[in-house]
C-alpha cells in the first residue's frame, strides 16, 4: 500500500514545487551569469537566510499586509457586487456607472495615490482604498456577467407568476450570480495581496510595502528582496486559499 502512494506522493511534490524550484534556480542562474554583487540582487540563499533567521522581522508586517489585502478583497468585492447589481437595475445606471468603472480599473495607482491621501489622508484607511480601487473590477464584471446568465424561460416563469423585480434579483439572479463572485474572489486574490503592498509602499507606514522601502533606506538588500519573497508567497497562498472557498461553497449548493 505505502509502495503504491509513493510515487502518487513524488508527483504530487513536483507538481506543486516545480515552479519554484524553476523561479528559485532561474534567479540563481541570473545573478551568477550577470556577476550581480548583493547591492543589485542577492542569491536566493542569502535572501532565505535572512527570512529563517530573523522571521520575528518579516510577522508584523506580513500580518499587516494580510490585514489589508482581506480587507480590500472583501470591500472590493462588495463595491464590485452593488456596482453590477445597479448597474442591470437600470439602463441609467448602466450608461453611468460602467464607463465610471472601466476608467477607474484604467487609471494607475500612482494617479489615484493624490486623491486618496487628499481625502483619506495617509493612514491605513487610504491604503485599504487604494486596494478597493484595484480589486472591485473582477467582480463588477463577473457579477454582472452572472446577473444575465439565467435563461430567457426560467425568467418568463417568474414573470408569469408576478414575482417583483426585487424578488427576481434575490430569489434568481443572486444565486447564479454566485458563483461568478466566487470566481472574482479567485481572480483577485493573488493581485490583492500585490496591490495592499504597492500602496504601502507608495503611501504606507507599515506593511511589507513599507518594509521593502525601509530595507532599501539602509540598504538591507536581502531584507528588500525578502519582502518580495513573502509577498510572493502570500499571494500563492490566497489563491490557493480562494480556489478552495470556491470549491466548498459550490459542492454545498450544488
Amino acid at each position: 500500500m505505502n509502495d503504491a502512494r509513493t510515487p502518487r506522493m513524488l508527483q504530487r511534490c513536483l507538481q506543486v514545487s516545480w515552479p519554484a524550484v524553476l523561479l528559485v534556480g532561474g534567479w540563481a542562474l541570473w545573478v551568477k551569469v550577470n556577476g550581480y554583487t548583493e547591492l543589485v540582487a542577492p542569491m536566493p540563499q542569502r535572501v532565505a537566510a535572512d527570512i529563517a533567521g530573523h522571521p520575528g522581522a518579516y510577522l508584523g508586517p506580513a500580518l499587516t499586509t494580510t490585514w489589508t489585502a482581506l480587507a480590500g478583497l472583501a470591500a472590493g468585492t462588495l463595491v464590485g457586487g452593488v456596482l453590477a447589481v445597479l448597474v442591470w437595475s437600470s439602463r441609467i445606471m448602466t450608461a453611468v456607472l460602467t464607463p465610471a468603472a472601466v476608467l477607474m480599473r484604467s487609471v494607475p495607482v500612482v494617479a489615484i495615490v493624490p486623491v486618496m491621501i487628499g481625502l483619506l489622508g495617509t493612514g491605513r484607511a487610504a491604503v485599504v482604498a487604494i486596494t478597493v480601487v484595484v480589486t472591485f473590477f473582477p467582480a463588477f464584471s463577473l457579477v454582472a456577467s452572472g446577473l444575465r446568465a439565467p435563461p430567457a424561460v426560467v425568467l418568463d416563469v417568474f414573470t408569469v407568476l408576478g414575482a417583483s423585480k426585487r424578488a427576481i434579483l434575490v430569489r434568481l439572479l443572486v444565486p447564479y450570480a454566485a458563483p461568478n463572485a466566487l470566481v472574482a474572489v479567485r481572480i483577485a486574490a493573488p493581485s490583492t495581496i500585490l496591490s495592499a503592498m504597492l500602496a504601502e509602499f507608495l503611501i504606507g507606514k507599515s506593511g511589507l510595502g513599507f518594509m521593502f522601502v525601509d530595507s532599501v533606506s539602509y540598504s538591507h538588500y536581502a531584507r528588500a528582496w525578502g519582502t518580495g519573497v513573502v509577498a510572493t508567497g502570500l499571494a500563492v497562498a490566497a489563491f490557493v486559499a480562494a480556489t478552495r472557498l470556491e470549491r466548498r461553497v459550490l459542492n454545498r449548493v450544488t
